[in-house]
């Protein structure tokens, strides 16, 4: 089956140019439009979606809330964030919340469909350089709160391997790279990463990511602690 994508903007014009690209793809498939979050919501109750991609600045619902509300529900469509502004507060939001990725509006196609495909295996969209600038950024303006001293407190359940892997995988290394760093087999290292997933209730890589920078496992800069 093709991946069904949902697109989510305010502009018509963009969503016109986006469904171009996909439509040209075999192994893709728009099946919904919405102009802001809460149409979105509205289009989802119906509608069966794999990928969504996800405006952040919208009238009524913004992407951000949007996303919070998709990724609650089970068996939540992936959702990769795509906006005008880098380094915007609003994705870094959007991304804790659970969005698989994030990337610019001005990103070129085959990086675009490369990353709906990714995002739709569950081999999230990590650390392209704008993720990367966008916690680097962001993740030291955050106050340190009672939950992130929670999560730094759940991050002890790992052994000291997941705890490896999960540095690497914050670092942006792909589960090839990683079992080449440690010498391990790629289904090994698909093992620890699904652990890690499982022992600290997240989501994907990304959330993987964002909690070792909020934790300070990784500091700006991508450089392990």
């Amino acid at each position: 089956m093709p991946i069904r994508v949902m697109l989510v903007d305010d502009q018509a014009l963009l969503r016109t140019g986006f469904r171009m690209v996909l439509a040209a793809q075999p192994d893709m498939d728009v099946v919904a439009e919405a102009g802001d979050g809460l149409e979105a919501l509205e289009v989802l109750r119906s509608t069966e979606v794999d990928v969504v991609l996800m405006d952040v600045r919208m009238p009524r619902l913004d992407g951000v809330e949007a996303t919070a509300r998709i990724c609650r529900a089970e068996g939540a469509p992936k959702v990769l964030i795509l906006t005008t502004f880098d380094l915007d507060e609003y994705a870094f939001s959007a991304l804790k919340a659970g969005a698989g990725g994030f990337m610019l509006k001005d990103v070129p196609p085959a990086e675009l469909l490369t990353a709906i495909r990714a995002v739709h295996s569950g081999d999230a969209v990590v650390a392209p350089s704008t993720t990367r600038r966008l916690l680097d950024r962001f993740t030291p303006m955050m106050p340190s709160s009672g939950a992130a001293e929670a999560e730094r407190s759940e991050i002890g359940k790992l052994t000291e391997r997941e705890r490896e892997v999960m540095m690497l995988v914050a670092q942006g290394l792909s589960n090839g790279e990683i079992a080449a760093r440690l010498v391990l087999s790629e289904a090994t290292v698909k093992t620890h990463v699904g652990r890690i997933l499982t022992k600290l209730g997240l989501r994907d890589r990304v959330q993987v990511v964002v909690l070792a920078y909020e934790t300070g496992l990784v500091r700006a800069g991508g450089t392990a602690q």
